[in-house]
Order: structure tokens, then sequence, then C-alpha cells
């Protein structure tokens, strides 16, 4: 057995509500007798066709777990520990077919790719959508790249994710060590993500934060709620800034603390605020704004130039997994919003 495989009973999803998900894919138990041994050597016999060097590289990424703490690979396992072995992308992933999608590289090298995802497009293959996906276009990219001799091809190594209507600024690993390294960050929430989205209405203060558990609504499985309480789902905070204000509905900057699904989505219908176009939040009706027919009908061509939630990743940085030094990348807002954006600024100024 490798580090990329489990057992079927052992499939287990953690944190199935982030935005990064983690999946575990070795689970052992120490013995009541065991003698104190380094978690990398203690893997090492435990774990076929596994190196050491990969155990310590998993490790140092934060992807090796004791009684559900990350450790380093000097870390010495006890009786009756539970040692993880956790990564950021399924135990088994189907086959990838690879697909010729043009995509927008905003940059590339060895290690990693960051790409500006268009909007309607679905991240990773699943149910209902097996072809068309950004993994698909990925590999297909991967596969028409010149290779050193002996190199295998890579493929797509998924960090985080984007919803299918959101645009924007994502990275993909190319190697196991970038992988590992970037989802620790994410993970550990030690990346930089800045996000721009146009919502209904305009906050009372031009900065605010929204926390409160984000979990699936008890109404409806299919989307999410916030638990104020605290009594379920998990903790999520979300940063906002007004960055222009057009009467009826709002430009603002968020930045996340978390990475729960949906967390903006979710904390801007909380307060009020629902993204414009967001059917599955309620903003794609008219929710401010006059009576007359001429705005309902000006309105309505909104919904027309942006159909779909009005959100963008706008930049994100990370620190370079082999060059240990922080980079960020930036992007311009797609045209769909941009259009969307012109047309408020010249409803206001008409009005």
């Amino acid at each position: 057995m490798s580090l990329n495989d489990i057992p079927d009973d052992d499939d287990l999803m953690l944190n199935p509500d982030d935005e990064q998900e983690l999946f575990e894919h070795h689970r052992f138990t120490a013995d009541k007798g065991q003698a104190l041994l380094r978690v990398d050597k203690y893997l090492l016999n435990r774990i076929e066709n596994a190196s050491r060097s990969k155990i310590q590289a998993a490790a140092e990424a934060g992807n090796i777990l004791v009684n559900g703490k990350a450790v380093k690979s000097n870390y010495r396992v006890k009786p009756l520990d539970v040692v993880q072995v956790v990564m950021a992308h399924p135990p088994r992933d189907k086959e990838i077919i690879a697909e010729n999608i043009p995509l927008d590289i905003v940059y590339e090298d060895d290690q990693l790719v960051i790409i500006n995802k268009k909007p309607g497009m679905v991240v990773h293959p699943g149910y209902g959508n097996y072809s068309g996906t950004l993994v698909n276009a990925v590999m297909y990219h991967f596969i028409n790249m010149p290779q050193m001799p002996g190199n295998d091809t890579p493929r797509p190594g998924l960090v985080h994710r984007l919803d299918k209507d959101t645009s924007g600024i994502m990275v993909m690993a190319k190697t196991e060590t970038a992988m590992m390294k970037l989802a620790s960050q994410f993970f550990h929430r030690t990346s930089k993500r800045t996000y721009q989205a146009i919502v209904w209405g305009s906050p009372e203060q031009d900065e605010g934060t929204v926390t409160g558990h984000i979990g699936r609504s008890i109404r409806d499985r299919k989307v999410f709620d916030v638990f104020e309480d605290g009594s379920q789902g998990k903790h999520a905070v979300t940063h906002y800034r007004v960055l222009e204000r057009f009467s009826y509905v709002s430009l603002i900057e968020c930045k996340l603390e978390t990475g729960r699904t949906h967390q903006i989505r979710v904390h801007m219908q909380h307060i009020g605020h629902p993204l414009f176009m967001d059917e599955t939040y309620g903003g794609d009706r008219i929710l401010k704004g006059t009576t007359f027919v001429k705005y309902k009908q000006f309105v309505e061509n909104c919904f027309t130039v942006c159909p779909r939630q009005a959100l963008h990743a706008k930049s994100l940085g990370f620190v370079h997994p082999t060059t240990n030094k922080e980079i960020n990348f930036d992007s311009e807002l797609p045209a769909d919003m941009q259009a969307l954006l012109d047309k408020w600024r010249k409803y206001v100024v008409a009005v």
C-alpha cells in the first residue's frame, strides 16, 4: 500500500464542509505494548512502498497527525497513539480524462500553476460533472507540456476549490511535495485570499466582520446556514470592506480567516446583504430599490448581464513550496461583473 492508496472501508473524508478538504489516507492505532519509536519509522514499517523521505515530507507539510494534531517526523509514537496520514485529495481519484479546454494561466513553474478560473466551470469531476471541469483541462495542459526525460507527466493536485459560478484565482500543485505544502498552508490558514463581491444593499459600516458557525441547513441539506450559538456547524470568520456604493447595491472586498463552503455567500446573506444574482441564497430577486417599472426592468437587465452570483476570487498569496518565498497573484474582475458595475454606476449618475 502506497501513500496514495487506502482500503475502501477506511475512505474517510476529514473536514467535509471546508473549502480546503483533507482526506484520511491511513490510520493506525499503536499497540498497548508499543515501544517509543519515531513516527517516520513507525509508518515506514506499515505503509507498503513508502519511502522515509516521502513520509518526512508529509510530516513537514503538516499531513501526519497523532491524536488529531500535526507532528514532525521525530515525534515518538506511544502506546495507543492514533496516527493518521491526511492529504488534500481523495485516496483513490477516478481516472481523469484530459480535455482540450482553454485555460487562463497566470503563472506556472515546475511546482505549481496559477489559473484564473472562468465562471460556470466546475473545478473537479464529480457526480453529474465528469467532464468539462478545470481538472480535466489542467490534465490536458500537463500531458501536452514538454517533459524532461524520465519524468512522469504530473497530475493536477487540487489544493482548494471555488464554486462553479465563482470566478478567480486558483492554485494547483504539480508535484506531491507542492501539494502537501500548499494544502498545509490552506489548512492552517496562512495563505492570503481576497474576494470581491457585489451585494444587495449598503452596509452601515465601511468595514465589518461576520462571525458565525457555518453548517448545512436543517431545512435544506443542499445549502448552508449560520448558527450563531455555535451549536452546529464550524467556526467561520469573514472580514469585509465596502469599496463602492450604488444606492441599492455595493461592491465589497472580503478576506477570509476560515474557508468554509459558501462562506462569503452565507455570511453576507446572514447580515442582510446577499450576493447579487445568488440564486441559492436569495440574491436573484429585487431586494432593494424602488417600485418603478423602469427600475425593475433595469435590474432584470442586470441579472442578464451577470447571470450568476457576483463573486470573484481576486487575489491569492502563499509561500512557494520550494523557494520558501512569499508570492502573490492578482486578477481583474471578469467581464460580466465589470459590465454589471458599469451599469450601476451609470444608473446612480442618471438618478
